[in-house]
């Protein structure tokens, strides 16, 4: 299991910076034990290591000034929007002031014209496309969780769209941001391309609050498609299943969205969720474009499918069926836990090359299986990436070792397939051992922008390096 160590505290000027920073936000900097421990990390088999104070900042002035206070006393700093992340992203090793972005949840501009918007971070994606749908125009990127796109950029999330429209590396256009020292910086112009300098835009998205906090972002939007129509199709294997995926990306067809469900998810689907579906490995699709060109890209699908061996194939426009189907799959984490009530779930995921992905996958199945885990598997599969959520009693030491042995076994065999150990949860704690062995010499290399943009190691410490 995952060790949170605890680095060295500056008991010093973390009461001195409290203090300052009482008198200047009042009511709005919190010490109480239970808003300091929500604040520490909640949903990760992770322990809650809880910030000294939580500050609920309003603008990108009101950041500045907390940085710079921190800074002044050696004070570490963690980003914090809705608090969805699984990696211990948010927790406080070294104490600090934690910075609660959600009161900064404004929409400051939308360019329909240009197909951007500019968001401040505790905007989250859902109260954004909600915002934006009268205007024929969304945010693609959906993770699941309704997360802040603060976070989601902090983290590099992705998620179902991200087979034909990216992650969030490929949808924010710029940022603004606080720095170590306290200062603000934006890393771009609004322009769809640029040559000018270093992108500074695509070293912070990603970099979890450890070179920056992000106050402000300019995201790509994408017009309401003309149809949707989703699909879904059940295998006998989930090889058979991972192939026809393959199959479907080779040929070309637009997916928008390719979802795997195995046996034990769509046996959870169903009692959750109120579905009737063969509880075999299952695959969901949807499909975007002109009323005729989402019929045919289904129907092209269901050719390749039952290639495979595929059955009980099914295509619907409706969207009152769309969404049971899709927001079936978004409860999984919830469908899931029912299947042993009182367990933890355990969520990792890992990325890999799609030629390799039903090895991956029956892989992890067979490891699982064979070491009494139930572990149910979707994932993302369009590229490649899966998660698992391993369903744990947290009270017995046997099952929380081989919770651990198996999430280092996956992450594991995802490099030494040329993947990744993590597609879209990021580093946080839990996978820091894993990155040394995932790039080797480049880890140097990060270690050396970390030390020059933040060279007293206050900005959310003990996150993505050992330091």
């Amino acid at each position: 299991m995952v060790q949170a160590t605890s680095l060295p505290r500056n008991e010093a000027g973390i009461e001195a910076a409290i203090e300052t920073l009482k008198q200047r936000f009042g009511g709005r900097l919190q010490t109480g034990q239970a808003i300091c421990e929500q604040h520490g990390h909640t949903t990760t088999w992770i322990v809650n290591q809880a910030p000294d104070a939580v500050v609920f900042p309003t603008s990108t002035e009101e950041v500045s000034e907390i940085v710079a206070v921190c800074a002044e006393h050696g004070v570490p700093v963690i980003p914090f929007g809705t608090g969805t992340s699984l990696e211990g992203h948010v927790n406080a090793p070294a104490g600090g002031i934690c910075i609660d972005m959600m009161r900064m949840d404004k929409i400051l501009a939308v360019h329909a014209e240009d197909l951007d918007v500019v968001v401040q971070p505790g905007v989250t994606r859902e109260q954004l496309n909600t915002y934006l749908r009268d205007q024929g125009l969304f945010f693609p990127i959906d993770p699941g969780a309704n997360a802040s796109l603060g976070g989601m950029a902090a983290t590099r999330a992705s998620g179902t769209n991200a087979v034909r429209y990216g992650t969030m590396k490929d949808n924010v256009l710029s940022l603004e941001a606080v720095m170590a020292d306290g200062g603000v910086i934006r890393t771009a112009q609004r322009a769809k391309k640029s040559s000018a300098g270093y992108d500074l835009t695509r070293l912070l998205v990603g970099s979890e609050g450890t070179l920056g906090l992000i106050t402000e972002l300019t995201l790509k939007l994408q017009g309401i498609p003309e149809a949707i129509r989703s699909a879904r199709c059940s295998f006998r294997t989930v090889d058979d299943a991972c192939r026809a995926v393959m199959m479907t990306i080779q040929y070309g067809i637009p997916v928008a969205r390719i979802e795997l469900l195995d046996a034990l998810s769509v046996r959870a689907a169903n009692a959750y969720s109120g579905l009737d579906l063969p509880e075999t490995p299952l695959l969901l699709l949807e499909f975007h474009g002109s009323d005729a060109g989402v019929v045919e890209q289904s129907d092209m699908f269901a050719s390749i499918a039952e290639e495979f061996g595929g059955f009980d194939i099914a295509a619907t426009s409706t969207p009152e069926e769309r969404n049971k189907l899709w927001q079936a799959r978004h409860d999984m984490y919830w469908a899931s836990l029912q299947l042993r009530p009182g367990a933890k779930g355990i969520s990792t995921d890992v990325c890999v090359p799609i030629s390799k992905l039903a090895e991956c996958v029956g892989a992890a199945r067979d490891k699982a299986e064979g070491m009494g885990l139930m572990a149910p598997i979707v994932g993302h599969v369009g590229d490649g990436n899966f998660h698992a959520l391993l369903l744990i009693d947290m009270d017995s030491s046997t099952e929380r070792q081989k919770a651990d042995e198996f999430v280092g076994w996956l992450n594991d065999l995802a490099i030494s397939m040329d993947g990744t150990c993590t597609g879209e949860h990021g580093i946080g704690q839990g996978k820091r051992p894993y990155l040394q062995k995932e790039l080797g010499p480049a880890i140097r290399y990060m270690a050396a922008v970390k030390a020059a943009l933040d060279p007293e190691n206050i900005m959310n410490p003990g996150k993505i390096l050992e330091i």
